[in-house]
């Protein structure tokens, strides 16, 4: 892996990446409870059929290598509990790639280094000395991620015995550049120049190098590729591998995966390729040309000396349109003409809102470009800072003491911080001088600060909130708790991100009753604290403000649409559908409400259009377009020459607030990868390993030649029904809008829509009602991939597992891969067309067995 939460959240305080919005719920939810006695693997949201460790937290999958009958995955690992940290390696083997027996850990960490991500190869001709030709040894190249100074290094392990137990090199590193931003190296064999070829990492510069090495030991640098594609993140997990296209072995591209976070195409962590050639040296990625966005009416282009009809509040955005960048700002490219809005003026510390006229719908699409903060629209937010309700004040942390609230440990010292602490990113939304800020000497502290008891008698715990996103319940907490009887009744925990905003807990039913706060840092990873201001009890709850620089379609008073920067200077392409709206008033708001680091916005060039621009992102070839897909590896001496890949099932956006317990996290189903000529052009795909069928059961549930108009309906019956399912459908086009299948559906409108969008082109996924999704405001929405019908025909593979959907569409060019959390009782699957109708050719429902013996 990359780094993991703590060297990715010390990356976003070098780079002054800002503090991520903190619309908080009154508490998240708690992870999923493991009855006394429970078996293994039967747990609420465990996967049957993609591998998770019995407990603990995994991320990357690590170390893919075929040997003596066996797949090894190794995995980035934290064998003391379940959240991101003390990164080694977990391990464990199959015969398959779909039962897999877990293994005792392969690498520790230790007190000088974590064991971050990397490959495995088998070292047939001992280049090494590890072992002997007749026993070669099997080596794993790993980034040592140095617990003193924070630098990462590629280093070697080896086995000689099929991976059961490990030996460090006494010569590591083998490679030190003396960076600490270089990780996650991808080793094989390279025929032509008889010696080893690594992929690797330079993460925050958005490039990855090429080495060679004879003997695995001594490495000269080949060549470096990149940046390129989407660059909105650190490039992390590469790998090269050479793919036949369309089975032709004359004709042989080589495909780069590249993973990216944040900046996927989904929003977060994502998996991205390029296609190319490598000539031994040097990768050189296949020319796409220029992009032309669709022709329009430019409605605001700001090329006049002022902003005409458009108004403005506060200060934010100066008295007209910028000519680039202003004082104090890094150099802003990528507008159109001479002018745009640009909300620095007086740095990130101004804010303000540029308001259009109104105007009625009447185009398709709304494309502009946008640039600026990462700091998304929450909804529920307010646009308008207010004062807080009145009620009783319990701290508001003024006057230099805590008074006579109560310390543990070394996290909170001995008064309230007056902001910002050293190392910290800039910390914003507190009240007044003083707050709780638990980064006191970095994330290593930890400690509690209690309140003395006091009487719940009001309706509501209002309160501002920011910091480390490790909720009660899991290891090692950063949460504010409140306490009745000594027990935890309620709690919030901060979202990773600086800015303090308000969350309330609704208390009625506790009236009366005695209580405490208590706000806990028991965390030394990544963002391991927790900052807190101005708790009051108020008869009305507190509503969280905008921190967002966005910008904003407003029709009817309510943001329907909405779309931020990606924390660059660099202006973008970025569209609006408009189709539900026409004929509706409308307003365009651009807002800058955000006062930390990249606390501005950028935007330019509105244009009305009846097609949508795109934007580098949606220009990039991506082998998943789902939330939950990351980290992706290839296997290295698979049987038969193929190229099986895997990622991990999760997003770095809310990897560690997913509600599961023992454990947290998952790997995608193994895939087997091929280049395919699509529409003139080739494209990676990817389908299920095959024998993922041998966990089918016999006599399918069978639906075929059924017409489908403008309603939803059980596809089968309850034969159909499952939590564990391979469906396979096919859709012949009619006038339907929309159409396709919800899985898991049930009481209370659970459902997962997986979908197909004849307008657009575009196959979805919308998880907005898949049960809980409430733990992260990113995780509920809707994914799309883009996904031409073939003869008219939609084919779609779905595979549906306790607490994921992996969409497989066309010939397996169009992926989408989301986790779910949906209720045990949500088995239903629908089938359903929107305004017009659809011809069900055929679908097919097995119900899988699981893989867990």
């Amino acid at each position: 892996m990359s780094s993991g939460r703590a060297s990715r959240q010390a990356r976003a305080r070098m780079i002054a990446a800002a503090a991520t919005v903190c619309a908080l719920s009154a508490a998240a939810p708690a992870p999923q409870a493991v009855a006394a006695g429970t078996s293994p693997y039967s747990e609420t949201y465990r996967p049957q059929f993609h591998f998770t460790p019995e407990k603990n937290w995994m991320n990357d999958p690590n170390g893919l290598v075929y040997y003596k009958g066996e797949y090894h995955l190794f995995y980035q690992y934290n064998p003391n509990g379940n959240s991101w940290g003390d990164m080694s390696w977990g391990h464990a083997v199959s015969k398959d790639l779909v039962h897999w027996k877990e293994l005792p850990l392969a690498l520790s960490h230790d007190d000088e280094e974590m064991v971050f991500s990397g490959s495995a190869v088998v070292d047939w001709n001992n280049t090494t000395g590890f072992g002997t030709k007749k026993n070669p040894p099997m080596v794993a190249i790993y980034t040592s991620a140095y617990k003193d100074g924070g630098k990462q290094a590629q280093s070697l392990a080896y086995s000689t015995d099929r991976g059961r137990t490990w030996t460090k090199y006494q010569g590591n590193p083998v490679i030190d550049i003396g960076s600490k931003e270089f990780r996650d190296p991808k080793v094989q064999w390279y025929e032509p120049t008889k010696s080893w070829l690594m992929t690797v990492s330079l993460s925050s510069e958005h490039k990855v190098r090429f080495y060679s090495s004879k003997n695995l030991k001594d490495w000269d640098l080949l060549s470096e590729f990149g940046p390129a594609g989407a660059t909105g993140g650190v490039w992390e997990c590469p790998d090269l591998f050479p793919l036949a296209v369309d089975g032709d072995e004359d004709n042989i591209k080589w495909v780069l995966v590249v993973n990216i976070n944040p900046g996927g195409i989904a929003g977060g962590s994502a998996a991205q390729y390029f296609l190319g050639d490598f000539d031994g040296r040097k990768f050189t990625a296949e020319d796409k040309g220029t992009y032309t966005p669709p022709t329009g009416t430019v409605m605001q282009d700001f090329e006049n000396t002022d902003f005409g009809a458009w108004t403005t509040t506060g200060t934010a955005f100066g008295a007209g349109p910028a000519a680039g960048a202003v004082a104090g700002q890094g150099t802003v490219d990528g507008f159109d003409g001479k002018g745009l809005a640009n909300s620095f003026h007086g740095g990130d510390a101004t804010t303000g809102i540029l308001t259009s006229p109104e105007f009625t719908v009447d185009s398709r699409y709304l494309n502009f470009k946008v640039g600026g903060g990462r700091h998304p629209h929450e909804p529920g937010t307010l646009l308008e800072q207010g004062d807080p309700p009145a009620g009783t004040l319990l701290a508001d942390f003024e006057g230099g003491s805590y008074g006579d609230w109560t310390t543990t440990g070394q996290a909170f010292g001995s008064a309230p911080a007056t902001g910002t602490l050293p190392g910290q990113q800039e910390v914003s939304g507190f009240r007044g001088g003083g707050l709780v800020n638990s980064f006191l000497n970095g994330d290593s502290t930890t400690g509690t600060l209690t309140s003395p008891e006091f009487t719940l008698d009001k309706d509501y715990v209002n309160f501002l909130v920011g910091g480390g996103n490790h909720p009660t319940g899991t290891d090692h907490p950063t949460a504010v708790e409140l306490l009745v009887d000594g027990q935890v009744v309620r709690s919030t925990t901060g979202k990773d991100g600086e800015a303090l905003n308000w969350a309330s807990w609704d208390i009625k039913d506790l009236a009366g009753k005695k209580a405490r706060i208590r706000i806990v840092d028991d965390n030394t990873g990544g963002w391991g604290h927790i900052n807190v201001d101005h708790i009051m009890l108020s008869d009305a709850e507190a509503q969280p403000v905008s921190q967002e620089t966005s910008v904003n379609l407003v029709v009817d008073g309510r943001i329907v649409r909405s779309a931020t920067g990606a924390n660059s200077e660099t202006l973008d392409w970025a569209s609006f559908d408009l189709r539900p709206y026409a004929g509706k008033k409308a307003r365009i708001q651009i807002v800058d409400l955000n006062t930390a680091g990249w606390g501005h916005i950028l935007a330019d060039r509105f244009t009305a259009a009846d097609a949508p621009a795109k934007s580098a992102v949606q220009r990039a070839d991506w082998a998943d377009y789902g939330k939950d897909y990351y980290a992706a590896v290839s296997w290295e001496n698979a049987p038969g020459g193929k190229r099986h890949i895997i990622g991990w099932m999760n997003n770095w956006d809310y990897s560690g607030a997913v509600p599961t317990s023992p454990w947290r996290g998952a790997q995608s189903i193994p895939r087997e990868m091929a280049l395919r000529t699509i529409d003139g052009r080739i494209r990676l795909t990817s389908k299920p390993v095959g024998s993922l069928e041998s966990l089918r059961q016999s006599g399918p549930p069978t639906a075929s030649g059924v017409t489908v108009e403008s309603t939803t309906r059980p596809l089968i019956g309850p034969a159909a029904q499952g939590k564990a399912l391979d469906i396979e459908a096919t859709f012949s086009l009619k006038d339907a809008e929309r159409f396709g299948l919800k899985v898991r559906t049930g009481a209370g409108g659970e459902e997962t829509v997986i979908g197909y969008d004849t307008t657009t082109q575009e196959l979805y996924v919308d998880r907005t009602r898949s049960g809980a999704v409430d733990f992260n405001s990113t995780f509920p929405g809707v994914q799309t991939a883009p996904l031409k019908a073939e003869n008219g025909k939609v084919k779609l593979r779905i595979l549906v597992d306790w607490s994921s959907v992996e969409v497989f569409g066309g010939s397996g060019e169009a992926v989408i891969t989301d986790q779910i959390f949906p209720a045990p009782a949500a088995q239903g699957v629908q089938v359903f067309a929107e305004n017009g109708s659809v011809r069900l050719d055929r679908a097919r429902v097995w119900h899988l067995d699981s893989a867990h013996d």
